[in-house]
């Protein structure tokens, strides 16, 4: 497996295509049925190639990606052939950018010296969506970039 299983609520959701995925492979619902029971091993093997499916549709089309923590964010644009970095960092311990607060102070001292930016960029690998999916996995979320995009207007 490449990613990561989908989750059963995830799975639920995907039903319909799942179904769909299943019939791609001559393998009607009466026939499923029969390989949970019989060969559960054989049938983990099915969802992990489903979810594997998933997530390459996914990722090939995320553009953007933010891991937010307590003083720092980092925003991704997933650009065609780099990735493009924003990071900002708050030297205010008492600030914690998760919580409305927190983003109200930055969204008023964001030109101040209590913040940091830096931007940097990097080619991806030979498999662009692993490079994304670890991003994930480290806690970034897709996004719809809006972020980035006016930090990316503000610097330049």
């Amino acid at each position: 497996m490449k990613y990561t299983r989908l989750t059963r609520q995830q799975l639920e959701e995907l039903h319909q295509e799942f179904i769909n995925f299943l019939a791609t492979q001559s393998i009607t619902g009466a026939e499923w049925e029969t390989i949970k029971k019989e060969k559960p091993e054989v049938a983990e093997e099915e969802i992990d190639v489903f979810s594997d499916l998933i997530w390459e549709g996914v990722l090939s089309k995320v553009g953007y990606l933010e891991n937010i923590s307590a003083q720092q964010m980092h925003l991704f644009h997933l650009a065609e052939k780099e990735m493009k970095l924003i990071s900002v960092k708050v030297m205010n311990p008492e600030i914690d950018l998760r919580t409305e607060l927190g983003f109200g102070w930055f969204k008023k001292n964001y030109q101040s010296d209590f913040v940091e930016y830096l931007t940097a960029s990097k080619a991806y690998t030979e498999d662009k969506n692993l490079d994304k999916f670890n991003l994930i996995k480290q806690g970034a979320v897709i996004t719809k970039g809006e972020l980035y995009k006016w930090f990316d207007d503000l610097m330049q």
